[in-house]
């Protein structure tokens, strides 16, 4: 239950900086460190929101109140997702193959999850 609040206020934090830095600044004027920042909170958010996604699933699904810690690496695995489509979008490289392509290697992690933990 402990790791429930500091993800949900993590990500509650990074979506405040994420608010304040797409209001305030522009990429130009915000350099390396700051779109590193920007990335590094929207995967925050994204890991908050994939592991409330996550923990609704197994609670309506499969009746778990419990949330191990490899369901902690699924999210983390999973959250990853957003950001390798949104630097394909910056990249403008977005299409069917690379969706494709990053949907495999998803699940490629993924299974490499399950099997080493």
């Amino acid at each position: 239950m402990k790791h429930n609040r500091i993800i949900s206020v993590a990500s509650i934090a990074g979506l405040a900086a994420l608010f304040l830095m797409l209001t305030f600044t522009s990429p130009t004027e915000i350099g390396p460190f700051g779109v590193l920042l920007f990335f590094t909170t929207v995967y925050i958010v994204s890991f908050g929101v994939v592991t409330l996604i996550f923990q609704s699933f197994m609670r309506l699904a499969f009746k778990k109140e419990s949330f191990r810690g490899k369901d902690y690496l699924y999210s983390a695995v999973l959250a990853f997702g957003p950001i390798m489509l949104l630097m394909a979008r910056s990249f403008g490289a977005i299409n069917l193959w690379t969706t494709g392509l990053i949907c495999i290697f998803i699940f490629l992690a993924e299974f490499l999850v399950a099997k080493r933990a």
